[in-house]
């Protein structure tokens, strides 16, 4: 299975560079079901590969003037709080055994497959029903920050980037577009700067909580970051959006599969 799961990292570097964003939501389940990690460290472990790999990406962004730094700062300012927050002091507090239902007993390590298993459907409609061509023709507007609504949603954002271990760019760029009226172009390369900001720091929060094999980490960081370099070659000869859409439905048939899975066969 080890073969199978790095040959299932670069996949995810692959997605990332080919659609911008998704690939993240697959960390988990490979590091879960290929590598055998137990659910709460893989999403520790998936903070750093998805930092780490979006830190590669933005680079050429920056370059290429896709990054607005004021807007990554107010951004990212409250959603790094909060997800360092979360993953320091809340995942340690969540009981091994949160609650019960007859006799079905709900582990701290089911509730946070549940909670990436929901997450992933949710992405998986975002990428299905997104509207990126439409949004890149639309005129570039003035840039005014709605602050208040800024603060709360990236506190939701890291607060969730905590919790399941994924980037949530396809929450981040939304609100990019609506609340400071960037243009999805500059969204996505500073969603990319937010989301590595956000994932590397919340990461530390897990040292001395967890116990890292680096050895594993830093060779499926490695391998997705290669994916990323390839996946950015193929893009420039395929339909980015038609892919999309395809590796939508995929998150979507992968995120059932992980609940109906927790629900009625959990791992232990």
């Amino acid at each position: 299975m080890e073969i199978i799961g790095y040959f299932a990292s670069l996949l995810i570097g692959i997605s990332l560079g080919l659609i911008g964003g998704g690939g993240s939501i697959l960390t988990v389940p490979v590091l879960v079901y290929l590598f055998g990690v137990n659910p709460i460290l893989a999403t520790a472990y998936s903070l750093f590969i998805v930092g780490a790999s979006s830190l590669v990406g933005a680079f050429p962004k920056y370059k290429q003037g896709m990054i607005n730094l004021k807007t990554a700062i107010i951004f990212g300012i409250p959603s790094i709080a909060a997800v360092y927050a979360t993953r320091k002091f809340i995942v340690p507090l969540i009981p091994s055994e949160v609650f019960t239902v007859g006799d079905f007993v709900v582990t701290k390590s089911i509730l946070m497959m549940v909670l990436f298993a929901v997450l992933m459907v949710a992405a998986s409609i975002s990428m299905i029903r997104g509207n990126k061509s439409n949004a890149e023709e639309a005129p570039e507007e003035e840039q005014v920050f709605n602050y208040p609504l800024i603060l709360v949603e990236g506190m939701i954002v890291g607060t969730l980037t905590g919790l399941v271990g994924a980037g949530g760019g396809f929450l981040i760029i939304p609100a990019l577009v609506v609340l400071s009226k960037l243009s999805m172009k500059q969204a996505v390369g500073t969603s990319l700067l937010i989301i590595a900001a956000k994932s590397l720091i919340g990461f530390t929060g897990d040292l001395g909580h967890q116990e890292i094999d680096w050895n594993l980490l830093l060779i499926v960081t490695a391998l997705a970051i290669v994916g990323i370099f390839l996946g950015d070659i193929i893009s420039k000869k395929v339909d980015g959006d038609k892919l999309k859409v395809g590796f939508g439905w995929f998150v979507l048939v992968m995120g059932m599969y992980i609940l109906i899975q927790q629900l009625a066969f959990p791992l232990k």
